[in-house]
């Protein structure tokens, strides 16, 4: 099966690292171009296997400018854009709700739901112009079955869930698809460094590292599949959400969870 992707554009938000990266490796791959927008972009170095081209973006994803140098970078380099993919995010880990200051509300919000507002207001008129586009917005299994320890995360992806139904909604008709991933755990360096994850279960089970982990996948969240994700499993679904063989695919929340969800 083709993917028709050869020759199309994407931007890749948060694209330096983990689920980003992962996925504008594989969307090069299949021969899209892809703009990769994060703050670092040291790491972005593409495969042999690469038919595309990877333009590396430096740019605050805090900051509303991001979305636009983005676009602009994307319609002078390529002239086009075709797939937009709203990755970047980051999720503290907390102690609860009560715990999470008005400051940190407003630095997950920011980062993890208003660059889905800002990058899919800045790309959806190119996109209508066309006839044609895939935003694909990374949700989490969290957005639909609460954690306290990650209580405001799972708000701004449960806000990212309900927003890209919406664009599915109003822009179906002008031939844009919008669909959301929920990945469930998987291993990226939000949780291996230091303060990430990892460390938080290391202490709260009173485990080392790798012991915490696995009971985390295996007792306390219970995966069926019993093993963590890793950021290519789920740049595999991203991709395919991107390309011409989910065409008839819109306004869907896709699971990457190893079977996390339990709700039918």
């Amino acid at each position: 099966m083709k993917t028709e992707l050869e020759g199309k554009t994407a931007i890749v938000t948060g694209g330096g690292a983990g689920i980003g990266l992962a996925t504008a490796k594989m969307l090069a791959a299949e021969g899209a171009n892809v703009v990769v927008v994060d703050l670092d972009t040291s790491d972005v170095v593409l495969g042999d296997d690469s038919l595309g081209k990877v333009l590396p973006v430096v740019a605050d994803l805090r900051e509303a400018s991001s979305a636009t140098t983005a676009v602009k970078a994307a319609m002078e380099n390529f002239g086009s854009i075709d797939v937009l993919v709203n990755n970047v995010g980051i999720a503290p880990a907390r102690e609860g709700f009560l715990s999470v200051s008005d400051e940190e509300w407003d630095r997950v919000m920011n980062l993890n739901f208003m660059t889905v507002v800002r990058f899919s207001r800045a790309v959806i008129p190119q996109m209508v112009e066309q006839g044609s586009g895939s935003i694909v917005s990374l949700a989490s299994d969290v957005a639909r079955q609460p954690d306290h320890f990650l209580v405001d995360y799972g708000v701004s992806k449960a806000a990212i869930a309900h927003l890209s139904k919406a664009i599915s909604m109003e822009f179906g008709p002008r031939g844009i698809r919008s669909n959301a991933v929920a990945p469930g755990p998987t291993r990226t360096s939000l949780w291996d460094r230091p303060g990430g994850f990892v460390d938080y279960l290391a202490s709260e089970y009173k485990m080392d590292r790798e012991s915490a982990v696995e009971h985390f996948v295996k007792v306390t969240r219970n995966l069926p599949l019993g093993r963590m994700g890793q950021p290519e499993d789920v740049a595999a679904v991203i991709t395919f959400l991107s390309s011409a063989l989910a065409r008839q695919i819109t306004g869907s929340v896709y699971c990457v969870d190893s079977g996390s969800m339990r709700a039918i």
